[in-house]
């Protein structure tokens, strides 16, 4: 299982349909897109600051922008399915389906994840992946990563320290991580490239920024 994350920031690029393509037509079931918050969320912190609520209702209504968001991914390419729960999750993979989480529902069950506005996308791609129990997480950045190249893997303090990647994410990668199962990536929304023949791991090794938690 690859649970690969797809920023709000893709939208109206061209790499984004591409990406979704290649999940249709290579994943077999066993590729789950987190997504991004994207608009839908830029438009919860704007709510906020009209209407003073608190960061655990803001919290609620940015997981519902990534529902949002998920369901307008999937309506981009008909191939693809939503799905909010694990069963319906398993459902889709039996199905050979592309699925698209629909974070919401299962986000809101857990206690233990904070609910601010530092557990973003990022995070919690990190939290499906190892519930899960996926092998490889991805998540597909707009910014170039091209500065990061020297530090093979490079320490994931650094993109926190950027910005690169939400602050909840070191904790709850480690915190929720099976073993050495789970491995990290970063990629540029461009590095579709990669899998035009397939879905490659020799491919990500290669290419991609490794993640060392």
């Amino acid at each position: 299982m690859w649970v690969v994350k797809l920023g709000g920031s893709l939208l109206g690029s061209p790499e984004l349909a591409r990406w979704l393509a290649l999940i249709v037509k290579f994943g077999d079931g066993k590729v789950v897109i987190v997504p991004g918050g994207g608009l839908f969320a830029d438009s919860v912190r704007e709510s906020q600051k009209i209407s003073n609520i608190s960061d655990a209702v803001a919290h609620e209504l940015a997981l519902i922008a990534m529902d949002q968001f998920g369901i307008l991914l999937a309506g981009m390419n008909p191939a693809l399915a939503t799905a909010s729960s694990e069963l319906e999750i398993a459902e889709r993979g039996w199905q050979h389906r592309g699925i698209v989480w629909l974070p919401s529902q299962m986000v809101l069950a857990d206690e233990r994840i904070p609910k601010n506005w530092q557990v973003t996308s990022d995070s919690l791609s990190a939290w499906l992946a190892n519930k899960l129990g996926a092998e490889q997480l991805i998540l597909v950045k707009s910014k170039s990563l091209i500065s990061y190249q020297t530090e093979v893997p490079t320490p994931l303090q650094h993109l926190v320290d950027d910005g690169l990647i939400d602050c909840q994410f070191l904790e709850l990668f480690s915190r929720e991580k099976d073993s050495e199962n789970c491995q990290a990536w970063v990629l540029n929304k461009a590095d579709y490239v990669l899998f035009e023949q397939g879905l490659s791991l020799q491919k990500l090794a290669e290419h991609a920024l490794h993640i060392d938690a």
